[in-house]
């Protein structure tokens, strides 16, 4: 004998999904479905849990204490002084400015590195074979070589004495006014070059991601586009465009979360002669506070979470209304 399992479907409500009713057949092979489930993601969840959700939150319980390293040392418990830390951290500190500094910077890099990017990717669909291969080789080089080791090489090419620029300047203007100039002394030209060695290296990563995406674009659509006329801007906002929506989201987000976390670039420059105080960025204040005052660090940690968790909020809204759907 065979047996059937019906299915009863309510109409649903404006607003609402449909709800179905199961056997309790179909219902214990789904809770047995469910545990198989959460058995095979508990390890990863577990680990998950002890490197990331342990240090979280034991970084925000110090955000609202005076733990300092003579507390470590003593073994002594500290004093919870509630949001002692953070109305310090605004209004007796040159935080607000650190912070000001980083989402400005921030801001310059994402739109640098999505806009190179993005050319870069639709220059390579135009571009034979061998030379396509030539830019993916050079955006490769770029892409691995190690921060620090492109902070120096960099350093090098803007150096006091020996660095090309300054040669190339003196040679153009026929004087010798650019030797010895320092191009990390002054912030402005501190972030300028900051900016080169960021973008230089940011550049590959989306252009790759979004050469990738190219390639979902069916030729056949645009060959209809260009048949009818339109213009090429119009050929990548109407067309190309919705097909990278999703991609380039992710690589927006990404950029925003790297950019507001820089810490070896500025550090290695701040190193070969910037002005730290004038140059500091998040993650170069942060390392910089006062030695052991692990209360006041730890609320500048759940500040850059939650900034970082607000930035990218949008994000994760629209990837959840997709899954809903």
């Amino acid at each position: 004998m065979s047996e059937t399992r019906a299915l009863t479907v309510r109409r649903p409500s404006p607003g609402r999904r449909p709800t179905v009713s199961l056997t309790p057949r179909e219902r214990s092979r789904r809770r047995r479905e469910a545990r198989g489930a959460w058995s095979l993601l508990s390890p990863s969840l577990i680990i998950l849990g002890v490197m990331v959700g342990y240090p979280a939150v034991l970084m925000v319980i110090q955000s609202f204490t005076d733990y300092t390293v003579k507390n470590k040392v003593q073994g002594t418990l500290p004093a919870f002084i509630g949001l002692e830390n953070y109305i310090d951290l605004f209004t007796q500190s040159d935080f607000p400015a650190v912070l000001m500094r980083s989402l400005g910077l921030m801001v310059v890099l994402t739109v640098l590195n999505m806009t190179f990017g993005v050319l870069v990717a639709v220059l390579m669909t135009r571009l034979s074979r061998a030379w396509r291969i030539v830019v993916s080789i050079g955006l490769l080089l770029a892409w691995a070589m190690p921060p620090l080791t492109a902070t120096v090489v960099w350093g090098w090419i803007f150096d006091t004495q020996y660095g090309v620029v300054n040669w190339a300047m003196n040679t153009l203007t026929g004087t010798t006014d650019w030797t010895n100039h320092s191009w990390l002394l002054n912030p402005w030209s501190f972030f300028f070059v900051l900016t080169i060695i960021i973008v230089w290296q940011s550049v590959p990563f989306v252009a790759f991601t979004t050469y990738a995406g190219l390639g979902q674009v069916p030729g056949e659509v645009l060959e209809a586009a260009s048949l009818d006329g339109a213009h090429p801007w119009k050929r990548f906002w109407f067309i190309v465009f919705p097909y990278l929506r999703s991609i380039l989201t992710v690589v927006l987000v990404l950029q925003i979360i790297w950019n507001l976390r820089i810490f070896t670039q500025v550090y290695a420059l701040q190193s070969r002669g910037g002005l730290a105080s004038e140059t500091n960025v998040l993650g170069t204040y942060l390392f910089r506070q006062g030695v052991g005052e692990f209360g006041s660090t730890a609320a500048i940690g759940v500040v850059m979470v939650i900034l970082l968790l607000a930035l990218s909020w949008g994000y994760v809204r629209t990837t959840l209304k997709e899954e809903e759907l």
